[in-house]
């Protein structure tokens, strides 16, 4: 099977940790791609949930009850604004 490079642009410390988290699983970074690369063809999608955790469930009951106390008049703070640093 013929192989070809492919060239992934990702910030250092990523990078790094991945590489890191790669080593202790006893692979490098090419064979941790070509691995998710098979799973997701042999799946045909990505192999794994893609979520954003201000979605989650937990998160959401979390805003609702802070929403609640706030209606409620309980929990309010008073914050000052931000300043830009910049003016």
């Amino acid at each position: 099977m013929a192989q070809i490079n492919v060239t992934v642009r990702l910030d250092k410390d990523i990078k790094e940790s991945a590489e890191r988290l790669f080593s202790d699983l006893g692979m490098n970074f090419s064979t941790a791609v070509n691995v998710f690369t098979r799973q997701a063809l042999r799946q045909g999608k990505i192999p794994f949930e893609i979520y954003d955790p201000f979605y989650s469930k937990e998160n959401q009951a979390e805003l609702k009850r802070r929403i609640a106390d706030i209606e409620a008049g309980k929990n309010l703070s008073v914050h000052e604004p931000i300043e830009d640093e910049e003016e």
